[in-house]
């Protein structure tokens, strides 16, 4: 792995010059700081059950569903288009190092993205008279989930990326996988045809799996090992499939 920083760095750059990497920071800070302001004029017109971190970070399917196809779409999607993985790989630098250093790279700006926020409430500490809207529970618990859920969010969208040559291709399929991730997961166990006692093992399986309540459980400050377990195994999974894509393709190429 002693190229990986070389690749991580090459990334990096590499995302900072890339008009979709604005496009999806001034996509994501214009749709949290809506939200943001949202649930500002709600807390002022009515008193709130939930505090405003937790009201904020339960907006997080949104920017998830739209801001990461469009970071990862074409860190590998594009190096396929062009030719330029197969001389890459030509060099001492094996596969897992450019899948690797493609998805940190892609999970550190997701990070940076989402750090940005604590502007809003910074500001809201700032302004408000009322200590009580800033619940540190809730604050923590919130970015802890980005950071672990993001995990897994990007090695989505990077395996997307390993799928098509295509970006818009490897976008709409991030897209795809993350909604039903995010949405389908949560719907599957009310399916009709699942209700029988002979698919209990099954829903509790998916119930298990289901990211709104990882959500609900870390805003509450309830750290269950079973649910990091699973962000991280869905990740190495993610990210293995990817590896295997990409020298399946070079083996056919």
């Amino acid at each position: 792995m002693r190229h990986f920083l070389t690749i991580l760095g090459h990334e990096v750059r590499m995302l900072l010059v890339n008009p979709s990497t604005y496009i999806a920071a001034v996509l994501f800070l214009a749709v949290m700081g809506f939200v943001f302001t949202s649930l500002l004029n709600s807390f002022s017109s009515s008193v709130q059950e939930s505090s405003p971190a937790f009201m904020f970070f339960q907006s997080y399917p949104i920017p998830v569903l739209f801001m990461v196809p469009l970071l990862t779409m074409r860190c590998l999607a594009e190096e396929r288009r062009l030719g330029t993985i197969e001389t890459l790989l030509t060099t001492p630098v094996s596969t897992t190092e450019v899948v690797l250093g493609k998805y940190s790279a892609a999970y550190l700006l997701y990070l940076a993205l989402w750090g940005s926020t604590t502007g809003f409430f910074y500001l809201l500490h700032r302004f408000s008279d009322d200590n009580h809207l800033l619940d540190q529970g809730p604050l923590i618990g919130g970015y802890a989930f980005v950071a672990v859920s993001g995990l897994l969010f990007v090695a989505v969208g990077v395996f997307a990326s390993a799928l098509s040559r295509n970006q818009a291709v490897a976008g709409i399929l991030s897209f795809a996988l993350l909604f039903a991730l995010l949405v389908g997961v949560q719907y599957l166990p009310q399916v009709a045809f699942l209700q029988g006692e002979n698919f209990e093992g099954f829903r509790s399986v998916v119930e298990a799996a289901r990211i709104d309540v990882h959500f609900r459980d870390f805003c509450r400050g309830i750290i269950d090992t079973r649910q990091i377990f699973f962000h991280l195994s869905g990740t190495a999974l993610m990210l293995i499939l990817s590896i295997l894509s990409v020298e399946a393709k070079l083996l056919h190429s």
